[in-house]
């Protein structure tokens, strides 16, 4: 648990080689007896208020404002949203979203279902004001689009005083392929409207990939140090292309002014450039960014964060010039996470901090088409260069428990590095059990109950370092780390715990399972299972705020 030297060698590899260890069930045949206190005693809480003993139940101060940042609505409803994008604009963060409507059969044939884009607002960073849909990428709004079920990654920006939403779909006017499109707003919530063509048309892009290399638009405005005005855009899947825009926001500038558009290699022979050199393994999803000081002023090197490799990776490389320039790689930032096959990013500055927004499918029933976003702050080391990230449950507002026995020995699940292999997800049968993680396998974060929110004794124990992974009784009584991969209510109970006065004294908490009444987590031979609680100290926790 104490080796972080160690941690931070193997969080870099990309796959993990280890056999699974599963716990054998743990039922003690011997009955405890009753506890005495009645419903109605007064009401005791523990010295750090971080949970409340009322009779035998208990009620834990759960935790609020962790990730995804939206997307929950209570059990059984929730609303799905990948490939996130931000616009800070007036002291507001804007937060938009494809909105994810994959079923389940789309989902096995891996079926991307988008009809639109939903916003998010904040002024502080922790509430989150739903806007609704912003646009809809119907056939009808946009007539060069394929079918109304496209609207994949986009980017909005504001530029005197108007808004433009660059986003990507399937193009009927470009045989059929992949185009990047443009649409204006006089509001960054709302009435935007397509420009009525592609802005960039998948023919034009060539030598080409596949039929979906012109995706995930990225753009960036600013004047340079010579006074200069760029405007530049950024695309591609496995293949990257940036170009300047005119004035208008809405066509590409003619950079060689030959008189046509076209696409190539270096300026003097095109208008669109495809340079990858230094961008190791680019997938898809890039974001141009640079830093700001104190002043607002840019300064520093462009910073373009991309998905790297299959399952995704986030990873960055930086360029003296966006255009011109070649790039040089930093280094992967972010591994695959658990529960969804592909990432995407948005990195922005707010109130003078900078944030890394990704997303996931940690919501129930979540994955790789059905994802919801999530955040973490990101830190510059002196040199320029990044901090590796971590998926976090707990986010830049939610609280982190630890849970120990008596004898201090702490909950964790077992080590593991996400799998680059699509076979291996979803994660069901990771093992569980006291002090068998590395750093961070000890973190949890503890929510309202799945398979009841209204019930305030009811909790969900999620792992703070793979989110969307919660504690969760299987059918042979033992305990392991499981996504919630159906949103089912069968498995809500199996991720659901009653808080009950710690059956060796009421100063620690026992969890009674939802799943199967009477029974309690317990330690037995140092792994999670299911008892009756006979051995009162092995089914008795403490928690502490980490």
């Amino acid at each position: 648990m104490k080796n972080k030297a160690l941690k931070r060698a193997m969080f870099m590899a990309f796959f993990l080689s280890a056999a699974s260890v599963f716990a054998t069930g743990c039922t003690n045949p011997e009955k405890d007896t009753a506890l005495k206190d009645k419903a109605g005693q007064e009401t005791a809480k523990n010295e750090e208020n971080l949970f409340t003993v009322k009779g035998n139940d208990v009620i834990i101060a759960k935790s609020t404002g962790h990730n995804p940042v939206c997307g929950y609505k209570g059990t059984g409803n929730y609303t799905y949203g990948g490939d996130p994008f931000v616009l800070t604009d007036d002291g507001t963060v804007y937060l938009y979203t494809g909105h994810d409507l994959s079923d389940d059969n789309e989902v096995s044939r891996a079926v991307y279902n988008i009809p639109e884009y939903l916003c998010y607002s904040t002024t502080d960073m922790k509430e989150w004001k739903e806007e609704g849909s912003v646009f809809t990428l119907d056939t009808d709004n946009v007539q060069w689009a394929k079918d109304s079920t496209s609207a994949w990654a986009s980017q909005v920006t504001k530029y005197k005083d108007k808004y433009y939403l660059y986003f990507c779909t399937w193009d009927k006017t470009s045989l059929g392929k992949q185009s990047i499109g443009v649409a204006v707003s006089d509001s960054p919530t709302g009435g935007f409207k397509d420009i009525g063509r592609p802005l960039v048309q998948g023919t034009l892009t060539t030598p080409e990939s596949n039929s979906w290399d012109d995706i995930d638009p990225t753009v960036w405005t600013e004047t340079g140090e010579d006074g200069e005005e760029h405007r530049y855009l950024a695309w591609g899947n496995s293949k990257f292309y940036v170009c300047e825009l005119n004035e208008d926001m809405t066509s590409v500038k003619d950079l060689n002014g030959d008189g046509e558009i076209t696409c190539g290699t270096r300026e003097e022979n095109a208008d669109i450039i495809n340079n990858q050199e230094g961008l190791d393994y680019f997938t898809e999803a890039p974001w141009l960014y640079r830093r700001q000081d104190e002043n607002q002023q840019y300064y520093g090197k462009y910073y373009l964060f991309y998905a790297y490799g299959w399952r995704e990776r986030m990873a960055y490389a930086v360029t003296d010039d966006p255009l011109h320039g070649s790039w040089e790689f930093g280094k992967i930032l972010m591994l695959p996470t658990a529960t969804s096959n592909t990432n995407h990013m948005a990195v922005f500055d707010f109130k003078g901090k900078t944030y890394f927004m990704y997303h996931n499918g940690s919501l129930p029933g979540g994955n790789g088409y059905r994802r919801s976003p999530c955040i973490t702050e990101l830190y510059f080391n002196d040199d320029g260069s990044i901090q590796p990230l971590e998926e976090t449950t707990a986010g830049i507002n939610g609280t982190i428990y630890k849970i120990a026995l008596k004898d201090g020995k702490e909950i964790s699940h077992e080590f593991f590095i996400n799998s680059s292999g699509d076979s291996e997800y979803p994660y069901s049968e990771i093992k569980t059990g006291t002090d068998i993680g590395m750093d961070k396998d000890n973190e949890w974060v503890i929510t309202a109950g799945k398979s009841d929110t209204e019930n305030e004794t009811y909790v969900s124990i999620q792992s703070e370092n793979k989110p969307g992974l919660y504690l969760s009784v299987n059918e042979t009584g033992n305990i392991t780390l499981a996504q919630d991969a159906d949103a089912s209510e069968e498995t809500a109970a199996r991720q659901t715990f009653h808080s009950v006065k710690g059956l060796s004294g009421q100063d620690g908490i026992s969890f009674e399972s939802v799943a199967q009444p009477g029974m309690y987590i317990s330690v037995k031979d140092g792994l999670l299972c299911l008892s009756d609680g006979s051995i009162k100290e092995n089914a008795t926790f403490y928690i502490s705020k980490q």
